[in-house]
């Protein structure tokens, strides 16, 4: 008898487990260590928002530092419910529109996600959520150009469009495994964790808004000094930390290549900031923290294409590199006149366009044989290249193209520029109803 509802009891839990064990054997199981990677990352992505919320805030005056610091959340709840919407299929679905975009309506509100386990074993609600942050940092970077003399909803607004007519398409086109640029070339143009699709997007958009809004009032006669270079020091250090999710979780593994990545990146920004700090040491004679931050940024943005495919000899090479054209960018600019406010173009644009293009004298020999297997013959340094080269021309003149139409559009429907009173108020007062610190005279 006991026996009997033993069998009984073992057929019972069988005919319980085996549902399950069918389950599993569809699709790729769940890889905890990448999951908690990819889920780490996401959250080190995210922390760059903040700490970009700081960087931009303390390089503003008194009266205008809760308005910029606004415009980084103010990315964070917008786009963060954009890409769930629709941002997410758009990038990531298959193409749609001869390949100008993605398309899946499954994707929708991530509807078609909720069971789904990639390949590389993380669910793909962790992959979008990774992405997404990408999506977010992108046009809050754009801010800086603009930053002290535009209206809050209208760079809501701006920002909607932007990411779904500029972003969510380069996205589409250098990540997404259908994307043309992804399959430019033996191996695809090269953009490890953003450098084309978020920084040179970001920057080109920013020099864009500064031509077509023009300068701050006063501008630059009128000295426009930071209010609280340690907030910018703090939001750089953030940035740094944060890189790490950023470059290093865009392997989508835990693993060597994530290892790598890591390494190029930490020492691509110590180039970059000694780079700086050399500069201005034989230059002026002394090391400014300010320098010091904008040579980190110049540093980080420059690894960001090249995270996985340099070696840390590679990583010093754009780290300086990148530090030093910069510094040259920003006097153009200041020679010129016109009013990139926080150099969002001399930085992210320029480093951008340095590290995507030459990353390609510093590539892995593994990397470069592994293209001449897919190409099915040899491929060089010259060839990727070249490749890297047409994936940083079609970036900037789409970008150029669309973000020109959009800056226009908003102007004329919403009024993009604060008006001159509310402008010499300062944003926190005038939009915002607050101060940022407390009494304080607003000057």
């Amino acid at each position: 008898m006991n026996k009997k509802w033993m069998k009984t009891g073992l057929l019972f839990l069988w005919m319980i487990l085996l549902p399950g064990s069918l389950w599993a054997a569809e699709g790729p199981a769940v890889d905890s260590g990448i999951t908690a990677w990819m889920l780490t990352s996401t959250a080190l992505v995210l922390l760059m928002v903040p700490g970009l919320a700081l960087f931009y805030g303390g390089l503003v005056r008194t009266k205008n530092v809760l308005g910029t610091m606004m415009h980084s959340f103010g990315a964070m709840a917008v786009i963060g419910v954009l890409w769930v919407v629709c941002g997410y299929a758009f990038s990531f679905g298959p193409n749609a529109l001869g390949g100008w975009i993605g398309w899946n309506p499954s994707l929708l509100f991530l509807n078609g996600i909720d069971n789904k386990i990639m390949n590389a074993g993380i669910p793909e609600y962790v992959f979008a959520m990774f992405q997404g942050k990408f999506a977010i940092i992108t046009p809050a970077l754009i801010a800086g150009a603009f930053a002290e003399r535009v209206r809050f909803r209208a760079y809501c607004i701006f920002i909607a469009l932007w990411s779904l007519l500029v972003y969510n398409p380069l996205c589409h086109w250098v990540w997404a495994k259908d994307g043309f640029l992804f399959n430019l070339g033996a191996n695809g143009a090269i953009d490890f964790a953003g450098g084309t699709v978020v920084h040179i997007s970001a920057g080109v958009t920013a020099l864009v808004c500064a031509f077509y809004l023009g300068r701050r009032r006063g501008y630059p006669k009128t000295a426009m000094l930071p209010n609280n270079l340690v907030l910018t020091l703090l939001g750089a250090g953030l940035l740094w930390v944060g890189w790490f999710g950023f470059n290093a979780g865009s392997s989508v593994s835990s693993g060597l290549d994530t290892a790598r990545a890591l390494t190029v990146t930490q020492v691509a920004a110590a180039a970059g900031a000694l780079s700086w700090m050399l500069i201005e040491a034989f230059k002026h004679k002394k090391a400014t923290s300010l320098g010091v931050a904008s040579g980190i940024l110049a540093g980080l943005v420059a690894i960001t294409p090249a995270a996985g495919v340099v070696k840390p000899i590679g990583a010093i090479a754009l780290g300086f590199g990148a530090s030093l054209i910069c510094y040259f960018a920003i006097a153009v600019k200041n020679k010129l006149g016109y009013d990139d406010s926080l150099d969002v173009f001399g930085i992210h644009g320029i480093a951008g366009i340095f590290g995507a293009i030459f990353l390609s004298f510093f590539i892995r020999e593994s990397w470069l044989h592994e293209a001449a297997a897919l190409a099915g013959g040899s491929w060089t340094v010259f060839q990727q290249l070249g490749v890297q080269m047409i994936a940083v021309l079609v970036t900037i003149l789409y970008t150029v193209s669309v973000s020109w139409v959009l800056v226009i559009l908003v102007e004329k429907v919403f009024g993009f520029r604060i008006p001159v009173r509310e402008e010499m108020a300062g944003l926190d007062q005038s939009l915002h109803g607050e101060h940022g610190y407390g009494l304080l005279n607003m000057n």
